[in-house]
């Protein structure tokens, strides 16, 4: 097998498969069967088996198929499917959320898939195969290529959602304003997720609409489970996100509650202190006839009376429920 294809298998429409050596690749078209080939993106020599090993594909197929930035959609292009899915990143070091490409061309005797990294459905779709109990034919292929690739985003998701439920239990309880940072995170997630998980269930719901030959009611039908999983995951996120959303802004009100209660305290302590600070001010001026000068027991007086406007001031705060 060459280094830029990763799988290439002939279905006998049993659930089984057989190897196909590198230099049978050209002629998939006129093997007996369903054939599936499966192309590493990132090896320059994946376009020339596109262009020369692989007849029959249009341009613009062949530059989809290896577009680095691809978002999820369904093309239909005569009898066949130009179709682009999106997977959660489970490879080592990488985020879930850095979702991962596969493109494909789909056509009744033909499956051209293109990756970039390794896709663990394909993985799975080919594990069955030399089992015995892989797919049978095109319709039944992408179906359970949907239903592999779409089952490993429901733990991802839970873990998410378990992840918002956490910081919300935190934040009503003790109102940390350092969880804003667990909070955002949450949120940026969510979002990158919903980024392709919505234009994918467009992308299926497409398919499962389209009017192609190779599927008949049973993938329709699987199609169909696939496009409400998507459906929910699309509404997890969009919760998901509207209560990280929440919880953020509880957060920025339980800051500004405090910040505007220690405001409330410097300004009762200034209020009280504003008219000592004018008598001080008063007395302290160096002219003659401040009163008290000549008596042993005017700074004593003069305390007290202080002492006094501050009680008056306490009183008058609290019949006016200042505090």
């Amino acid at each position: 097998m060459s280094d830029h294809v990763l799988r290439a298998y002939l279905l006998d429409g049993q659930g089984g498969a057989s190897a196909l050596p590198a230099d049978h690749i050209s002629k998939a078209d006129r093997a007996d069967g369903l054939v599936w080939i499966h192309l590493d993106g990132n090896d320059p020599s994946a376009m020339r088996c596109l262009e020369d090993e692989i007849s029959s594909l249009d341009p613009f197929i062949i530059g989809a198929l290896l577009d680095e930035e691809s978002r999820p959609r369904m093309t239909q292009i005569g009898h066949g499917a130009l179709l682009v899915l999106r997977g959660v990143n489970l490879n080592e070091n990488a985020d879930p959320e850095d979702m991962v490409s596969i493109c494909l061309w789909v056509e009744e005797t033909r499956i051209v898939m293109v990756s970039r990294t390794r896709i663990r459905a394909a993985g799975d779709i080919e594990a069955r195969l030399l089992a015995g109990n892989g797919p049978r034919d095109t319709g039944h292929f992408l179906s359970m290529l949907c239903e592999r690739l779409f089952a490993r985003m429901e733990p991802i998701l839970t873990a998410l959602d378990d992840r918002a439920d956490d910081i919300e239990e935190k934040v009503l309880e003790q109102s940390n304003p350092d969880l804003r940072g667990a909070i955002t995170d949450v949120r940026i997630q969510a979002i990158m997720f919903r980024r392709y998980m919505a234009p994918q269930r467009e992308a299926i719901d497409h398919l499962r609409m389209a009017d192609f030959e190779w599927l008949n009611n049973t993938h329709r039908r699987h199609l169909q489970e696939v496009y409400n999983h998507l459906t929910r995951y699309v509404e997890d996120l969009d919760a998901i996100r509207e209560r990280a959303q929440i919880v953020k802004d509880e957060i920025a009100h339980v800051q500004a509650d405090r910040l505007n209660k220690h405001m409330y305290i410097l300004s009762m302590i200034a209020a009280i202190f504003m008219p000592l600070g004018f008598l001080t001010g008063l007395l302290g001026i160096n002219v003659a006839g401040i009163p008290g000068a000549d008596s042993g027991y005017a700074f004593w007086i003069f305390v007290g009376m202080l002492t006094m406007i501050v009680a008056l001031q306490l009183l008058l705060f609290k019949w006016l429920k200042w505090f």
